[in-house]
């Protein structure tokens, strides 16, 4: 391990956007931290990481569970030092009438998509306070800003998300901890989109060059967010293809 590496923390590290932030932020020197509930998935993500020369390791950690996260922050911090980042990149994007949005969806879906946040953040605030530094980022959607018809339940907790976002860059940013919030308004170029759009009786390999984002330019503008000078910090960045409507 090298000395002195800053650490990143990705909860929610799945298959695109959370790949390509382990990948941008350990090419640029940072140990990273995949985090997933399903940990063995990134075994093979873990070891390109590694054979080009970068520092990663994966766990399993359902982020829902505020033991598995007090758990797993404190054990990064003392087997591999000081968090530096920590990005709470969870799902739950599910659509459902509201008729059949029952009591356990719109729970589960607060959970992964908001709870989750919080207990992340607030576990890296726990240790960025002392410090007088660090970033919490926070991955928003479309339904950050507007509920679309069938999304009460998403739409639901990923504004309380940008809510959390609000209030924490509110009360840590004068303590030098830099908190943003990322809306993402555009389909991501995911395995998960392209059968929604199949399912919509299209072909996603027909699409216009950019019409679906590239999670590596998820990634970039995190990086940008974390590189920022703080006299010209930014909390909301919304993202989007050049062609999307909005």
């Amino acid at each position: 391990m090298k000395k002195n590496s800053p650490v990143c923390v990705i909860v929610g590290a799945g298959d695109y956007i959370g790949a390509a932030i382990a990948r941008r932020f350990a090419a640029g020197g940072f140990i990273v931290c995949l985090a997933r509930r399903n940990g063995e998935k990134n075994t093979a993500l873990v070891s390109e990481i590694e054979a080009s020369g970068g520092q990663a390791y994966s766990y399993s950690l359902d982020a829902r569970e505020e033991d598995q996260i007090i758990e797993r922050f404190a054990s990064i911090e003392i087997d591999l030092g000081p968090i530096e980042i920590v990005i709470s990149n969870t799902g739950g994007n599910v659509n459902f009438p509201i008729l059949e949005t029952t009591e356990r969806v719109f729970y589960k879906v607060w959970k992964m998509a908001c709870l989750s946040g919080f207990l992340s953040g607030r576990e890296a605030a726990k240790y960025m306070l002392p410090r007088n530094r660090g970033s919490i980022f926070f991955t928003g959607a479309t339904a950050s800003l507007r509920g679309s018809s069938g999304f009460a339940a998403f739409s639901s907790a990923k504004f309380g998300l940008r809510a959390l976002a609000q209030s924490m860059a509110r009360e840590l940013g004068p303590e030098n901890i830099h908190v943003a919030h990322l809306v993402i308004d555009s389909g991501v170029d995911t395995a998960f989109v392209r059968e929604r759009i199949k399912n919509r009786g299209e072909d996603p390999d027909t699409l216009p060059a950019d019409t679906l984002m590239d999670p590596k330019s998820v990634a970039d503008s995190y990086w940008m967010l974390h590189h920022q000078s703080r006299d010209a910090w930014t909390h909301e960045m919304d993202i989007r293809p050049f062609a999307e409507k909005f």
